[in-house]
């Protein structure tokens, strides 16, 4: 095959595609020539109204929203992209997390691809063509036990959920990857970076270095660009990649320390 890769002509809906690492897949998606949609809670000034739908994924009723939008402006999709995820439950141990630190875990982090494939793989399945993309993380492998015990398992759930799609739908022409980050630099990423250096009284650099130390080091010696997850989705979810399916792909400059 050649020629550089391409999108041109796909419809994607990406989850999450408002920030960070989701932001920059957006922003590559539509470069490459996707027709793109994405979804928050609220709409950031510098993304066009029609590329946007205000609702809040962690609900059923905000996954049928955004799923009715994406019939409605699109007609369905070809490849969904699921970056939503992340975590405010507190610190301390599995005895911090009570039902509702439990729930929002898993609502934040598994319910919402549940829920936007239900509605939207048929569409997929009928064409006999289309690729779902979901964002684990190695945090399913390396669970922090002062900080990710929730957040860990509910990726972890994901990933197995993953694994088990991608066996049902590949005879049908749908493929169902994985992709697993290691820590990205997003500026929410940074700011802790910042705020543990001040906590310590050194500087940012110091900061970056205390967080990979809590990942037991990353031989890269730095965490991952949003644009470097970006690329990898859009090769994934592209024809250059039509082969490939039910497999987790990691990006985490060599942190995972085991084959």
């Amino acid at each position: 095959m050649t020629g550089f890769l391409t999108l041109q002509g796909k419809r994607a809906l990406i989850t999450g595609g408002t920030q960070g690492a989701g932001a920059a897949t957006l922003a590559l998606f539509r470069e490459l020539g996707a027709e793109v949609l994405t979804s928050a809670r609220n709409r950031p000034g510098d993304l066009p109204e029609e590329m946007f739908v205000a609702a809040d994924l962690t609900t059923p009723a905000g996954c049928e929203t955004v799923a009715a939008a994406v019939r409605d402006r699109l007609g369905g999709v070809d490849i969904l992209v699921h970056m939503l995820g992340g975590s405010s439950a507190p610190g301390g141990g599995f005895a911090a997390l009570g039902e509702a630190e439990w729930q929002a875990e898993l609502n934040l982090n598994l319910m919402p691809a549940v829920r936007l494939d239900r509605a939207l793989l048929p569409g997929m399945v009928a064409r006999g063509a289309g690729v779902v993309v979901h964002v684990t993380s190695i945090q399913r492998l390396l669970p922090l036990p002062e900080a990710t015990t929730g957040y860990a398992a509910a990726k972890a759930a994901l990933s197995a959920y993953s694994k088990s799609l991608s066996k049902e739908v590949a005879p049908k022409g749908v493929r169902v990857v994985r992709v697993a980050p290691g820590w990205i630099a997003t500026e929410a990423s940074l700011r802790l970076a910042e705020r543990l250096a001040a906590e310590a009284g050194t500087d940012l650099e110091d900061g970056k270095r205390r967080i990979m130390a809590s990942l037991g080091g990353i031989p890269l010696g730095r965490p991952s660009a949003p644009a470097e997850i970006a690329n990898l989705i859009a090769f994934l979810a592209s024809d250059r990649a039509a082969s490939i399916t039910g497999t987790e792909h990691v990006i985490d400059g060599g942190t995972v320390p085991t084959v």
